[in-house]
């Protein structure tokens, strides 16, 4: 058994030294050819900056949809009647929540939680003159919503106040379409559980924008108590939870699963398709274009590679031919040609993140001012977020593809007779 563990150590050993040689040669002479090499490790540190920029930018739009949506509309975590999301567009009051309750305190009492705010969701007509439109109305406790839709920008005039309880903040488009000014009294209607209309006189105080247009063309906040008085109910549909961090999110949906469930409750998260429709369309279009970059970036590494190895096979007939006659198998030049290939990858992503992050630094101090994308409503000013996750894809990319086209220069190497190979020499 010793004899047999001692071979087996043997030849680990001897793979091992054999490996730290292959590495040694390929470093000497990736620096030997100091021309012909900077040309291929400058291909492979532009394709790994193109990557890092581009998917940096595309991570700085994932994070600014998804925050302005989370702290302007949707919260992290919204709790509703179990089958609320399924029935409850039909069946609005059916599935209706006490404004507040122990389960809400419970929840609320969580370190990672931030704030639990009440929401009432109702849609109904707004009128000024003659002039009528449709609007999609919430009503919001003014205090906890402000920690909440943070990322709301109020355009004009103010924010809901708790004392004011007839002032009412519209959407950037609906105010556009019903040309209010601020000040302007108007009149709400909406359809109660009762089934009989009802009305309410309201004073525009404020005009809103968020990041989504579609939204805020139907938008129209006013305080809770209003809300709930238009209504004729003291309860809500739902409970926006907002929590200190968002990779926070599934650990916390996790932990009150079991009370909600207790409670004939439900939680989703944020990025469930119902909330974030936009946000996961965006993120799903965006990964697309990155994974298109990474294969024409992947494209030119292995020509650019390819085409300088094989010069580098021609240039090195003969050493390659004595290499051979003294014993070296094919398999042996196969995997220092291979180990040369990856050398050149490893270089030149490294290369290629450094410049890459820096560059990143650099564009983000500047900014880059955007016009508003489709379903935004306004541009904003932009930056490249590099993540831990950006950078090892470059680096794997870039060693990964160096190695592929390394591949075929490596086997024709391996082919050659040696005799021919010397011969080549004279």
């Amino acid at each position: 058994m010793s004899t047999t563990r001692n071979a087996g150590g043997q030849v680990l050993a001897r793979a091992a030294a054999g490996m730290r040689l292959d590495l040694r040669l390929a470093i000497r002479n990736v620096l030997r050819h100091k021309r012909r090499s900077a040309v291929a490790i400058g291909a492979v540190a532009a394709g790994v900056v193109a990557l890092l920029l581009a998917g940096g930018f595309f991570e700085f739009v994932y994070q600014a949809i998804r925050e302005s949506t989370i702290r302007a509309r949707i919260g992290h975590i919204q709790i509703t009647r179990a089958g609320y999301r399924e029935s409850g567009t039909s069946q609005p009051y059916a599935f209706m929540l006490p404004e507040t309750s122990e389960v809400r305190k419970q929840i609320e009492s969580y370190p990672e939680v931030e704030v639990v705010a009440p929401r009432l969701t109702f849609n109904g007509l707004i009128s000024i003159g003659d002039s009528t439109k449709s609007f999609f109305g919430e009503g919001v406790d003014p205090v906890r919503e402000r920690k909440l839709s943070g990322a709301m920008a109020i355009l004009e005039g103010e924010d809901l106040a708790e004392s004011q309880r007839n002032g009412i903040i519209l959407g950037q488009g609906l105010a556009q379409t019903l040309e209010v000014k601020i000040g302007t009294p108007v009149v709400l209607l909406a359809t109660p559980a009762s089934g009989a209309i009802s009305g309410v006189d309201a004073t525009v105080r404020g005009i809103f924008g968020t990041s989504v247009k579609a939204y805020d063309d139907y938008a129209l906040r006013m305080p809770l108590k209003a809300a709930q008085a238009l209504l004729r109910t003291k309860d809500v549909h739902a409970w926006l939870v907002l929590l200190h961090d968002t990779r926070q999110t599934d650990e916390v949906l996790q932990r009150i699963t079991p009370l909600l469930k207790a409670n004939g409750l439900e939680g989703v998260p944020w990025y469930a398709n119902q909330l974030a429709d936009f946000y996961n369309k965006t993120v799903k279009l965006f990964s697309e274009q990155v994974l298109v970059l990474k294969i024409m970036i992947g494209v030119i590494i292995v020509l650019s590679i390819s085409n300088t190895m094989m010069t580098s096979v021609r240039e090195r007939i003969s050493e390659i031919g004595t290499s051979m006659a003294l014993g070296d198998r094919g398999s042996v030049v196969l995997r220092r040609f291979l180990a040369e290939g990856a050398v050149t990858g490893v270089i030149g992503g490294v290369i290629g993140v450094i410049v890459g992050v820096l560059l990143a630094m650099v564009i983000t101090w500047i900014g880059i001012p955007m016009p508003a994308p489709p379903g935004m409503a306004r541009g904003y000013i932009a930056g490249i977020v590099v993540t831990p996750q950006l950078v090892a894809d470059g680096l794997i990319l870039s060693a990964s593809t160096a190695l592929l086209a390394g591949i075929y220069p490596a086997w024709r190497a391996a082919r050659m007779n040696t005799v021919d190979a010397l011969r080549h020499a004279h």
